[in-house]
């Protein structure tokens, strides 16, 4: 009687525990939970005294090993959110200083802002205008002074043709008459010293800055051209002239004195006539001498080159 009260009660905690078990897998558990169903324990038999790995769990349903279910989870619906983009900086640069451009110097002579006066009156605006030169005051000083801008017209015009005219020059005259010696009745030779007298008016021109000579003479010609107008020229480019002028210079060749003379009347003449037959411009440059016409020269090259 006491042995089949103990199967009663084995038998019921037995049904007891299968209820449970069988309670616990058929239950749905709730959404987003993790169920873990154990097995009842299964005595494992020990093979070798040294214990092996615990194997990987196994989904099959006969494992030895504890099984776990687990149930899906619903993931949260994903919301597509997009990164601000960050705007890269720019570097910062360094402002450089900004420098005030400096204000056009009077020397640059922009026509388009001075205005001329008109050719009659321009001549204290021209003298004005020469004496901002390095040796702008000399300058002046050897320049004639009335009519600057006609008289050198009719100057160059003279030039251009190989002629040198004896009235009316954009310079002061010498004063002085040319030293000479006499040798026989009506002969004549030309002292040394007679090319010294150009030597002031030849340095000065030499020694103008020709870079800003050739700037005043930019500003200068709309009345240039306007008294080459006057005279007759009134379709040629005056600067097309002075040009002529300067090579009618520069083509002169140099000769050695001294120069025997004639006087017939007021004026000396060269007692060779070879020389006497050589254009006027030629046997002017033989009277200043051939250092002071060399000196010419260069001065005139350089601002043919500019021109």
């Amino acid at each position: 009687m006491a042995k089949s009260g103990l199967f009663v009660i084995a038998a019921v905690a037995i049904l007891t525990l299968s209820s449970l078990v069988y309670f616990a897998l058929t239950v749905d558990s709730p959404e987003g939970t993790t169920t873990l169903v154990i097995e009842p324990p299964v005595s494992i038999v020990e093979d070798s005294p040294t214990p092996s790995p615990s194997p990987a769990p196994s989904t099959q349903p006969n494992s030895p090993l504890p099984q776990i279910r687990l149930q899906p989870q619903r993931e949260p619906a994903s919301v597509a959110t997009s990164e601000p983009e960050i705007a890269t900086l720019p570097e910062e640069v360094e402002q450089a200083e900004l420098t005030p451009e400096p204000e056009p110097e009077l020397d640059e002579y922009d026509t388009n802002v001075i205005e001329l006066p008109n050719l009659t009156d321009s001549d204290p605006f021209v003298f004005e205008t020469l004496q901002t030169l390095q040796n702008g005051i000399a300058l002046v000083d050897a320049l004639a002074e009335d009519q600057i801008v006609r008289k050198f017209v009719v100057f160059v015009e003279n030039i251009s043709r190989g002629e040198f005219p004896q009235t009316g020059l954009p310079y002061k005259g010498l004063g002085q008459e040319m030293p000479v010696s006499e040798i026989d009745d009506n002969l004549f030779v030309m002292d040394q010293v007679a090319h010294s007298r150009f030597d002031q008016v030849v340095g000065t021109f030499v020694e103008t800055d020709t870079d800003a000579a050739v700037i005043i003479y930019r500003m200068l010609s709309p009345l240039f051209q306007q008294a080459y107008a006057e005279i007759g020229f009134r379709n040629v480019s005056f600067d097309e002239t002075l040009r002529a002028a300067i090579n009618n210079v520069l083509r002169t060749t140099n000769m050695e004195g001294p120069y025997q003379l004639v006087k017939p009347s007021v004026m000396y003449l060269y007692a060779d006539s070879s020389i006497e037959n050589l254009a006027e411009v030629h046997k002017q440059l033989l009277r200043i001498g051939p250092d002071n016409t060399s000196a010419l020269k260069a001065k005139l090259r350089e601002f043919l080159t500019r021109l």
